[in-house]
């Protein structure tokens, strides 16, 4: 549950960067809200492997 919890803050923390980019139009913020989706692709399949891990642990009990 720890790393879902991190995946959602880290997806609230892309809002700023996001804003400025779609809002304010700041070619910066994209680069930064760009890099933070690849990072949130990066968590999120962690996420899932863990998931995968864990569901087969439970399978062979």
């Amino acid at each position: 549950m720890e790393s879902y919890q991190k995946l959602v803050d880290f997806v609230d923390s892309l809002k700023t960067d996001a804003e400025k980019f779609y809002v304010k139009e700041q070619a910066a913020a994209g680069t930064r809200f760009r890099k933070g989706l690849s990072d949130l692709k990066k968590m999120a399949q962690d996420l899932r492997n863990e998931v995968q891990e864990l569901k087969n642990t439970r399978k062979g009990s």
